[in-house]
Order: structure tokens, then sequence, then C-alpha cells
């Protein structure tokens, strides 16, 4: 007989995943089995305060109940056709992000960040082709993806290791620093590939003047400016796309993560110009933009305008300022705030692994990203009492690891 579910304990989930998963994964010892907002329960029953909920794909947090009503209608009407029809969610979605851009442009529908990120590396080469254009600049301390070619993006040497060599053409400068970027350009570069703030790398808000000046680089020299939003886009930072905080205009956006309210969903948005190297037979996705995943795309952008969620994620930003502000006072573990709408990231002067398991312990769940940075993206539709329930956990436990340090 088969087991459902619902009987299996924490324990029992666990084992079974230990003998038939792969090992890639470093996971906490709870087996989840229920969300809903900020909250998830384990298979005890027992309820966390998520403030990373999905890896910041919950935008919305857990069944957000417009996405859960999307997905149960269309999957009754129809599931998925190739891309070789046209569907009326697809390009509805289409539209929406397009709009919000701000300059239009065109969009392609993928699954995840890391093919968003490989979509845009090809159409850069493609665009560069005829003129003999391939490299691509990255940054130092970057995050693209974990495919081959957005790993090669990725200049952080950790992730490399025991897979190289890495592909050929990409250039790796110092994050901030326009004068070293300006040194690594030739004739054969076609494109500069950064987020506008950086996630993996520790919550990296760009240098006053930086991106504006990639920008003006790209345009003197021919290139194309990507910004990777897999992370800081569809209202994560309190704008539709964090590159509108710096009034830029790029030349490929791509996304992911929130973009379907935790459906697996990514994409590219690319001027009308660029998107029209993607011709027929250039490039695909079997499942990008599959009716379910655009669905619930839909329901992602019509719940954060109607409930005006891009002002809230400012809100939530500046409540955990505040709050995190008076644990900087009482505890010298913390050292540095780097935040900008709902995504925080908490400078330690610790390793922030052992944090991460005591908050656990506490039934709070936050990141570790860089070794010594706490990364929060909690839904942008989070209450100030859930932010001030999290961020009292979080000085108890920082508190009370400073005291044991001593």
């Amino acid at each position: 007989m088969t087991e459902t579910l619902e009987t299996l304990s924490s324990a029992e989930i666990i084992a079974k995943a230990k003998a038939h998963l792969t090992g890639n994964y470093t996971r906490f010892p709870v087996a989840l089995v229920r969300g809903e907002g900020s909250h998830v329960w384990d298979a005890e029953g027992n309820r966390y305060l998520d403030f990373f909920p999905g890896w910041g794909c919950g935008i919305l947090g857990h069944c957000p109940p417009r996405v859960v009503e999307a997905v149960r209608d269309q999957v009754g009407t129809l599931i998925h056709v190739p891309n070789s029809w046209y569907t009326e969610p697809q390009a509805v979605l289409g539209e929406l992000l397009a709009e919000r851009t701000g300059w239009g442009g065109q969009v392609f529908f993928c699954n995840s960040g890391t093919e968003a990120n490989e979509a845009a590396i090809k159409l850069a080469r493609l665009n560069g082709a005829a003129r003999g254009k391939y490299k691509i600049v990255t940054f130092t301390d970057s995050f693209h993806g974990r495919t081959m070619g957005s790993l090669s993006a990725t200049a952080q040497p950790k992730y490399h290791a025991g897979v190289g060599p890495m592909l050929p053409g990409f250039v790796y400068a110092p994050y901030g620093d326009l004068d070293a970027l300006t040194k690594l350009i030739d004739a054969e570069t076609c494109a500069v590939m950064i987020e506008p703030i950086q996630g993996e790398g520790g919550v990296n808000i760009p240098p006053p003047g930086f991106l504006e000046g990639l920008r003006a680089l790209c345009d003197a020299h021919g290139m194309l400016l990507i910004f990777d939003e897999v992370q800081t886009g569809m209202g994560r930072t309190g704008k539709w796309y964090a590159h509108q905080h710096w009034n830029l205009v790029p030349d490929i956006v791509t996304l992911a993560k929130a973009l379907a309210g935790g459906i697996a969903l990514g994409g590219l948005v690319a001027r009308n110009e660029v998107a029209a190297y993607l011709k027929p037979g250039t490039h695909a996705a079997t499942f990008g933009g599959n009716p379910v995943a655009a669905r619930a795309g839909i329901a992602t952008v019509e719940t954060i305008d109607d409930e005006n969620l891009l002002e809230r994620a400012h809100q939530v930003g500046e409540r955990f300022r505040v709050r995190l502000t008076e644990v900087m006072a009482k505890c010298s573990l913390v050292t540095e705030l780097r935040i900008m709408g709902a995504m925080i990231g908490v400078q330690l002067a610790v390793e922030g692994a052992p944090i991460v398991g005591k908050c656990l312990e506490r039934r709070l769940l936050v990141n570790c990203t860089h070794g010594t940075v706490l990364r929060l993206l909690p839904a942008i539709n989070l209450t100030d009492d859930l932010i001030d329930e999290g961020c009292d956990i979080l000085a108890e436990v920082l508190i009370a690891h400073e005291a044991d340090a001593k």
C-alpha cells in the first residue's frame, strides 16, 4: 500500500530522502508540509516564521490565495502545450512584464533563473556575432546560476571547483570598479552582465554612479548591458525592476524566482531591436511560459498591483532597518545593514551558519550567504507584527551568541 503524504513523520521523510535523493543540498533536519502567508509547518505541526520564503521565490508568502486560485483553475483547463502554439496566459503575462519596464521590450519565457541567464548570454552573443563580439564581462562576488554558461559568468571560484574548465569568453572585473572594467573591454566584448544588487554575494548595493557608468561604457563601446534581476525583480526592492531605482534602461533584464509567486518560471525582457536576434531555431524552452506558470505570473502581478505592494516593500525594508538598527546598538556582532526594500543583508562579525541554526531552533527561518551575511528576503506583504516578532527572536539569538563567545 502506498503511504499518503500526510502520514509520514519528519524522520520518515528525511530517511526516504537520504536513501533515494542525491546529496547535493545541505538540508535542515526539518520536513515542511504546509505553508500559508509567512508561516510554514513541519510534519509534526510545528509552525515557523519564514523570513526567506522559497529562497526569494515567495514574494507574496506561501500559497498566496490569488495564485492558488489561478493555478487551480488553469490545471483544469489546459496544463501544457508546446510553444509552437499561442496561449492567452503567456501573451498577457508578456504584456504585463513589458509594460512595467517603462521602456517596453519583448519577453522570452523559460523555467528558472539560470535558464534566463543562459538565454541572455546567448542573445548577447547573437547580437555581437556579426561584429566578432562574444566576450561578456561580469563581476566578483556575482552569482548567475549553476548551468555551465551561467556558472562561467559567476565570478566566484568556489562554484567552479571540480567542474572546470569554464566556458571561454567570460572576463571578471572587481565589483564597483569602473576603471578596472574599462581596461578589460576590447574589440571582442559584446556585453556587461551584472546584478543591480548582488544577492548571493552578500546583498551588495552598488556604489554611487557605478551602474550609470556601466551604461555609459556600454554605449561608448557598442556593448549590451544585461541586468540579472532573478533575485531583485518583481517588486522585491520596491520597484518592479531594481534598475528603475537608477533610472536606467538596460538592453536585457532577466527574471525568475518571484516571477510566478512560487511556481517555476523564468524569463527575460529585451529591447525590441535586441530581442529581434531570437529568431526561430535560435533558442527555446519546452515548458517555458506554460499556461499554469503564466497564469500564476499574471496573478502575482495583479496581487502586487491591487494590494499596493511596491509601496509595502519600501515599508517592510524601513521597518527592518529600524528594528535591526536597534539590534546593532545592543550587539556588536552586527556591523552593517544593507537594505533596499524587502532585500536585507545583515553583515556579521562572525560566521552566520550558527546563527541560522539557533534561529531555526526558535522557529525562525533565515539564510546565511557569503559566510557572514544574514540574508532576508521576506514576503513583501509581511506584516509589522511579524517583522517585530522575527527581529525579537533574531536579537535574542545574536545577543546570546555574543555572550556565549565571551
